[in-house]
């Protein structure tokens, strides 16, 4: 067993090469909500061959063609606008369709599938959700992150600091993953059924995209953009400048 790999958290394995994302969800390894855990650790949670999943890796030399920028070490405010322009964006466009077929598919098919009232009304909750947490990080933390990219005065932050407001979005990434993880059951991993038409096609493809596009947002977030805003916030000779609202559900955003 390769020590190194073995004791690294697979949040920081996709930090560091986007590419191996595409390894770990061949495998079930999740690397956004579960980024934290070791390598090991989540290969023995899920009663998978480690030595199989390094031998992947290893052999894994060639960074993803559609993310080859290193968001170790760009700077804050672009990452910001990464995830904003890329992830948000998808989401704004993504949210709106699936509710319309998520209705329809099970206005048309629940009563040959009973779980499609579930399916739809997990999507429901997943949007609101999903919808108010993009808006909390554009209007109250990615303001505050992007300020951490200078030198000068840093704004007064009424959450406390960034990793408290950190970790109340974490915790609803967590409820995301969750959803995610309910979604591709009622669906049995998006498989289209024999007599699915065209808009149930149609859904079930959006879903597994909206899920392969949360991976990647989470993980950018929660491996990478939040961790080095936690560690810049708390760079000595910070001052404080201005205040930016509290980052709570009921905040006047």
């Amino acid at each position: 067993m390769n020590s190194v790999l073995s004791q690294q958290t697979v949040g920081q394995l996709v930090a560091d090469r986007p590419s191996r994302s595409r390894i770990f969800e061949r495998w079930g390894i999740d690397y956004c909500c579960g980024g934290k855990k070791r390598l090991a650790e989540s290969c023995a949670a899920l009663s998978i061959d480690f030595d199989a999943v390094q031998r992947e890796l290893q052999d894994e030399a060639v960074a993803a063609v559609a993310d080859v920028t290193n968001w170790t070490r760009a700077p804050l405010s672009e990452l910001v606008a990464n995830i904003v322009s890329t992830h948000h964006a998808y989401l704004r466009e993504a949210l709106p369709r699936l509710t319309f077929l998520t209705q329809k598919v099970r206005d048309a098919h629940a009563k040959r599938r009973p779980e499609l009232v579930e399916l739809a009304e997990v999507f429901t909750a997943f949007r609101a959700e999903m919808e108010e947490h993009a808006l909390k990080e554009e209007k109250v933390l990615f303001p505050y992150i992007e300020k951490l990219d200078g030198d000068g005065a840093l704004p007064e932050f009424a959450c406390g600091s960034a990793c408290k407001a950190i970790q109340a979005l974490e915790s609803e990434h967590e409820s995301a993953g969750a959803a995610l993880d309910t979604m591709r059951r009622l669906t049995n991993g998006y498989a289209t059924p024999e007599e699915a038409c065209g808009t149930y096609r149609a859904m079930l493809d959006a879903l597994a995209q909206l899920e392969a596009d949360m991976h990647v947002h989470v993980h950018k977030e929660n491996s990478i953009l939040f961790p080095r805003a936690i560690t810049r916030e708390r760079m000595p000779a910070r001052r404080v400048a201005d205040g930016i609202p509290a980052l709570t559900g009921d905040a006047d955003l």
